[in-house]
């Protein structure tokens, strides 16, 4: 398996077919899913392995599978994702954690390897982050990435999203420690 990216206690690859009955589980668990516009079908959570690899093809970056290095086990979703937000282009960081690895510091740790690759690998200018406001758990994640700072509410995918973003010039000069 080729690993593209690792962290301190995680590493993340493409989705490969053989992933599809964990992501069944994660992204059709309606805790896990509470978010987002509603659970997966196996059906939907086997399509969206060829979405991300499509977007990965295209992009260089998409959501990845994550797993946790010292066992090897996958633990959720963390990626990247070109999104259209108010008819601009942006680029997006994303986690979707499986409950079974919940309140570890899975998704801040994800979401800081993905801030962090975005800006030094693809030198992307500008990042965001889309969370819905009763989030909490998210919240929490956005507020561990000291250079994200809200911007706006807005609509996207019709549902109300609070906007955070940080440029490349905070992350170089920031208080993250980059």
């Amino acid at each position: 398996m080729e690993y593209l990216l690792e962290s301190g206690r995680l590493r993340y690859r493409e989705n490969v077919d053989a992933d599809a009955p964990f992501l069944i589980d994660l992204l059709g668990d309606p805790e896990v899913m509470r978010f987002w516009p509603r659970p997966y079908t196996p059906e939907e959570a086997v399509a969206w392995i060829a979405r991300m690899r499509a977007r990965h093809a295209e992009d260089g970056y998409a959501y990845w599978l994550a797993e946790e290095k010292a066992s090897g086990r996958p633990i959720g979703q963390v990626g990247l994702l070109r999104q259209v937000v108010e008819g601009r282009t942006e680029i997006g960081i994303g986690y979707i954690i499986h409950r079974a690895f919940w309140r570890r510091g899975y998704a801040a740790e994800g979401a800081r390897a993905m801030r962090d690759y975005a800006f030094d690998v693809l030198r992307v200018p500008r990042l965001v982050t889309l969370i819905r406001p009763a989030n909490i758990p998210s919240l929490n994640v956005v507020w561990k990435l000291p250079g994200m700072r809200p911007e706006k509410l807005v609509t996207y995918a019709d549902f109300e999203h609070l906007v955070f973003f940080e440029t490349a010039e905070k992350a170089e000069t920031g208080p993250s420690g980059r």
